[in-house]
């Protein structure tokens, strides 16, 4: 008689042989079961890899801490704000308070939820295949099928909750830089039916990587410009790109606009603890002037979380590793394109700094149809895993997405690409 399943969990990557048991990790290198050392090639909660010594003895001095909500005064976490708008918001003169969270999800539906009741207005906007969470609103902004906090049902199909709220999707910025397929949105005749559903709009959230769109700075500045005019508020969901991932302290530094909201998570704590928050521009603070923000939780800005915070701030800016992407992101474009020019099996790779995309050819994301035991995308992670690199898939069957941690060098990133290589394999033969 087989023995029950105690955890009930889910994975990026579907099947068993691509999805390792885990048990240690130090630097860019987990450690597995089976005695292996293989490199971390897609965490993005990890910018600092694992096991860092500031983070360790950042958890530990704050272990023995009180427990104290966030409706209560802890020095730590206004120093914990302090710190994030003088370091990663140096500069940025227009960023007014920090209010944290336990997540990017909470982070983001708190935001939107805020934005509603500012506006009067109940319809969201975001742009084609974003991910903003799994919890309330961010959830119902999460427009890929197979993020809705359903079921995906084996042999075909999504048994999916009712939607909570309409949610208007923009033309996504899908070009790429190495396999070479236009950007949509460098024309112009999506912009009518932008602007008319940003008028519908309590807010619109971009986030910048997710399903391997990676914005250009004028579609950001065109979707800011769109949503000033309507009234509409704009956040920018920097919970993956955030902390250095594409080079710099923000995505949405390397544009001319400005958003109203900027939410984080993931990387906030370096990993040390769950973590996430909501920068408000001093502008949007103006409306909430003679009110009290009534979102209230237990475990937001725990103590943890908040020295995790205020130490990976200290090493990422003391030792440059906010820009470790911008430097490495030549070298790794020249590998995306070997890859791209000696595998027919590819169909687009797009990316920037140490966050990239791997599309097979095979069904489009559009016509995801439920759980499999072993998609395309998974058997070429399972073939890298073997090769001594664990690579992720994005959900879908034919994505996979590379995001290292950001003190990975040049040596480490050959081997990661070179287990890609590997991996590949696999769906030459298969798609030939």
């Amino acid at each position: 008689m087989t023995s029950r399943a105690k955890l009930l969990s889910t994975s990026l990557t579907a099947g068993e042989s691509s999805n390792p048991r885990i048990v240690g990790g130090h630097g860019v290198w987990f450690r597995l079961a089976d005695g292996r050392d293989v490199i971390d090639a897609s965490n993005t909660a990890a910018p600092l890899g694992h096991g860092h010594p500031e983070i360790a003895e950042a958890i530990r001095s704050a272990a023995d801490a009180p427990v104290i909500n966030e409706g209560w005064h802890w020095a730590d976490r206004e120093q914990a704000a302090e710190d994030l708008l003088a370091i990663a918001f140096d500069g940025e003169d227009w960023a007014g308070a920090v209010r944290f969270f336990v997540s990017a999800s909470e982070a983001n539906d708190a935001a939107l939820s805020l934005c509603q009741a500012l506006t009067g207005r109940a319809a969201l906007a975001t742009r084609e295949r974003a991910y903003h969470g799994g919890a309330g609103l961010a959830r119902e902004m999460t427009v890929q099928p197979q993020w809705h906090g359903g079921l995906s049902v084996a042999g075909g199909g999504v048994l999916a909750p009712p939607r909570l709220a309409t949610v208007h999707q923009l033309p996504a910025p899908s070009g790429a830089r190495v396999t070479g397929q236009s950007d949509p949105t460098e024309r112009t005749d999506w912009l009518p039916a932008a602007r008319a559903a940003l008028a519908d709009s309590a807010a619109v959230l971009l986030d910048y990587s997710q399903g391997g769109i990676y914005h250009t700075p004028a579609f950001q500045d065109q979707v800011a410009e769109l949503a000033a005019a309507a009234g509409t508020p704009w956040i920018a969901d920097e919970t993956v790109t955030g902390f250095g991932r594409v080079g710099g302290w923000f995505q949405f530094q390397h544009a001319r606009s400005r958003p109203d909201l900027v939410t984080m998570g993931k990387c906030l704590s370096a990993g040390g603890a769950a973590a996430g928050a909501v920068v408000l521009s001093s502008n949007f603070l103006k409306q909430l002037e003679g009110t009290s923000w009534q979102s209230y939780s237990t475990y937001r800005s725990h103590p943890v979380a908040m020295a995790s915070i205020r130490a990976h701030l200290r090493v990422s800016s003391r030792e440059g590793i906010y820009q470790r992407a911008r430097e490495l992101d030549g070298h790794m474009h020249q590998l995306m394109s070997a890859v791209a020019a000696q595998h027919p099996s590819v169909a687009r790779i797009d990316g920037r700094g140490l966050h990239w995309t791997v599309e097979l050819q095979g069904p489009d994301w559009r016509d995801w149809r439920g759980e499999e035991a072993e998609p395309l995308a998974t058997r070429v992670a399972a073939r890298a895993l073997q090769a001594g690199a664990l690579i992720a898939t994005s959900g879908e069957q034919t994505s996979l997405f590379l995001s290292p941690p950001l003190i990975v060098t040049e040596a480490e990133l050959d081997k990661i690409v070179d287990a890609l290589h590997d991996g590949l394999e696999v769906a030459d033969r298969e798609t030939a």
